[in-house]
């Protein structure tokens, strides 16, 4: 199956189509499964995010970026650069706040349409604009500088689907910037209008990536990467980057650490941060969640390309994290390259009894959705693993937050 090229136009149905057809696992194919159905007559099932362990309440605030120096390239006729994120922080007051929602309704609805048929989620009996995080939406941020963690989820996927770890991290005391990266993620909801584009604007992908879109995509992903944290310094530096200047919770700027800076990402994430380590000096450490550190094989079968954090090494720590039930030759080739070439400052991990998406919130979800008798076990282990939530969140929260804690210490400010 080949991706569409970036700019062609894409309608939902073509996009559910051929995510029904072929599972568009964007690291690797997946059987094809009827979705089950909610029993006749009951209501939707209710989900739930692990609540946070920290001991901090969390705040989240979400901005609207426009970079004005590129234009969307992905889509042409979208004449500048929209990115938003999610910017979840220690907070030092939820009084009077309300919980955010995971998803906006929009948002939600271009999910139930798109991406539970790429994961083989229910098509009925859940109401995915329902679940609500453990996050307070705009409280006011704690006092104290905090370090601060850049997330890109994996390709095809929204933020959204990374705020259980996001969450933990923040009650811990971390100031972590969720960002989606529109038109490779399934959805985006935007606050405004833009030529070019609808208010939710869906993903352009339709399959597995070749080479040169692979590439465009990373590229993307760096690019993104870099001009949030240029707006994380003009925040620091009291200024608002929001592009329709919307307040901001009191003290935000002020939380940002912008001397301690990591990032993580899962999947095609995972691939951005890791070479985004080796191109910006800002970034400090990084943790790749199971994401490729080579290039698609070409078209004749021979593999490809080494990403040049795996020809080189890096310089600064990095762990590379996968499962047990995703491992093939393109990690076994790409990871100890890094490894040889990093002087110890690469580490490897592995989670027993996980897939490739039990880095995601759907490590909590898919379970819920099974006792539900909504979505079947082998669905549910091709997503995650047959490891039950009470042992693979708490898994990939401590080994994401113990090597932040190693490197860029909450509780430190200041240190490098």
């Amino acid at each position: 199956m080949s991706y569409t090229r970036p700019g062609a136009t894409v309608s939902r149905r073509s996009v559910i189509a051929s995510a029904a057809a072929a599972g568009l696992l964007l690291s690797g194919g997946a059987a094809a499964a009827v979705p089950a159905r909610a029993a006749a007559g009951s209501g939707p099932v209710a989900l739930r995010l692990p609540a946070p362990t920290g001991p901090h309440p969390v705040g989240a605030t979400v901005l609207y970026l426009v970079d004005r120096s590129r234009k969307d390239p992905l889509t042409p006729g979208i004449p500048v650069r929209e990115v938003m994120v999610t910017v979840f922080h220690p907070a030092a007051s939820v009084r009077g706040r309300i919980r955010a929602r995971q998803m906006t309704p929009g948002a939600a609805a271009l999910f139930a349409e798109i991406d539970v048929h790429v994961h083989h989620l229910p098509t009925t009996g859940v109401d995915w604009a329902a679940t609500r995080t453990h996050a307070y939406a705009d409280a006011p941020a704690l006092p104290g500088r905090r370090p601060v963690l850049l997330y890109s989820p994996g390709g095809g996927d929204p933020r959204t689907m990374g705020t259980g770890l996001a969450e933990d991290l923040a009650s811990h005391g971390y100031v972590v910037v969720a960002v989606d990266h529109p038109g490779d993620a399934g959805e985006v909801e935007f606050p405004a209008d833009m030529p070019g584009r609808e208010r939710v604007r869906p993903t352009v992908l339709a399959g597995p990536p070749g080479p040169d879109l692979f590439d465009l995509l990373v590229d993307t992903r760096i690019a993104d990467l870099r001009f949030v944290l240029d707006q994380l310094a003009a925040l620091a530096a009291g200024r608002s980057p929001d592009a329709l200047g919307r307040p901001l919770p009191r003290g935000l700027g002020a939380a940002l650490d912008l001397r301690r800076v990591g990032a993580y990402g899962h999947s095609l994430g995972g691939t951005a941060v890791t070479e985004a380590l080796r191109a910006d000096r800002r970034i400090r450490a990084a943790v790749n969640l199971e994401g490729y550190l080579d290039h698609p094989p070409a078209a004749d079968g021979r593999p490809g390309e080494l990403f040049p954090v795996a020809r080189e090494g890096t310089d600064r720590p990095l762990l590379l994290a996968g499962t047990d039930g995703f491992r093939n030759e393109r990690f076994e080739r790409s990871w100890p390259a890094v490894l040889a070439r990093s002087g110890g400052r690469a580490r490897r991990r592995l989670l027993h009894g996980a897939a490739h998406w039990v880095f995601t919130d759907y490590a909590a979800l898919a379970p819920r959705l099974q006792a539900a008798a909504l979505m079947p076990a082998r669905d549910r282990n091709a997503l995650v693993g047959p490891a039950g939530p009470e042992r693979s969140v708490p898994a990939v929260r401590g080994l994401v937050r113990s090597f932040f804690g190693r490197y860029l210490p909450a509780g430190a400010a200041g240190a490098l």
